[in-house]
């Protein structure tokens, strides 16, 4: 490891924090995980090792937010703490991290790594932050921003500035820029311009119980047999809507439990998800701004993807 990956992760961390690092070789498939401590991982022999396996054509990853002593994993039980915000940045690169800085929605970041050209994972440190409203506005962040929206989970992985990035042939060497030694508290973000906008629900207050048929999954196999049979979406919308006005939002909770739904029958008969998402933002373009809608149609597809690959498996 040299000393730009070494200042990064001495920045990003404190002393005595567990850390979870992500080796992923792409000609190899092989993937290695490594929990350990902060002092551990800027060792020399440890240093050493890993700036070997990068050589060797292994990408190397860290996660975003260190992890509870003692773990073994990098699942979201595990996280420690929230200590950073962060969004990726694939498409447009240039346009839109330049839209991002000149953003009154969000801080001055602290961090933009550069992992290839026109590509880059733009970071903010926080502080009093939960898990539930770290989620929600990374969400809102690659709503705003057009950032990957699969991105958006508190223990994702960042690559490690210093490294070189293997999956391009020759790979490339991944830069970072510090921009400001602030740490932001959730007031620093003012996207709840945006939260309104996608009409987002409040995180539920009461458990789910398992032991009998919800009402939402009632509303599902409603709303998925209906659709099946040709009924309207924008008229089972409204029926929902009015259906659950116990829900904080019955609005947004009947346009995504439709939306869901017709994503997945879409996808299921065979249409490209590129298509689905052309629907999705044609059905919403009246009630959303664009942007946003195209940001919103991309992640229902992907989440309907998902949902049929798990199912699959099952």
């Amino acid at each position: 490891m040299n000393g730009t990956a070494q200042d990064f992760l001495t920045r990003c961390f404190a002393p005595g924090d567990t850390i979870a690092l992500l080796l992923r070789n792409e000609n190899t498939a092989k993937t290695q995980q490594r929990v350990v401590s902060l002092e551990r991982a800027l060792a020399p022999r440890y240093r050493g090792w890993l700036a070997h396996e990068n050589h060797s054509g292994t990408n190397i990853y860290v996660a975003a937010n260190p992890l509870l002593a003692g773990s073994r994993k990098r699942t979201k039980d595990c996280i420690a703490s929230i200590r950073h915000l962060y969004i990726d940045i694939d498409v447009n690169g240039e346009a839109r991290l330049a839209a991002l800085r000149a953003s009154e929605l969000v801080p001055e970041p602290n961090v933009i790594v550069s992992t290839s050209a026109g590509k880059y994972q733009v970071l903010w440190r926080v502080d009093d932050f939960d898990f539930y409203t770290q989620e929600m506005t990374l969400k809102l962040l690659a709503m705003a921003f057009h950032g990957d929206i699969s991105c958006t989970d508190c223990n994702r992985v960042l690559r490690i500035p210093g490294f070189r990035n293997c999956k391009y042939d020759p790979a490339q060497l991944v830069t970072v820029e510090y921009l400001s030694d602030a740490t932001y508290q959730p007031d620093d973000f003012h996207l709840y311009v945006l939260r309104e906008a996608c009409l987002i629900p409040p995180i539920p207050q009461q458990p789910i119980r398992r032991d009998m048929q919800t009402n939402s999954e009632h509303d599902w196999a409603w709303i998925s047999r209906e659709l099946a049979h040709g009924k309207d979406a924008v008229t089972l919308t409204l029926e929902l809507a009015s259906h659950r006005s116990d829900k904080p939002n019955p609005t947004y909770y009947a346009q995504r439990t439709v939306d869901m739904a017709s994503a997945r029958l879409w996808l299921m008969e065979g249409t490209s998800i590129a298509d689905v998402i052309a629907m999705l933002e044609s059905r919403r373009q009246s009630e959303l701004p664009a942007a946003l809608c195209s940001a919103r149609a991309r992640e229902i597809a992907a989440t309907a993807q998902r949902m049929i690959a798990r199912n699959k498996v099952a």
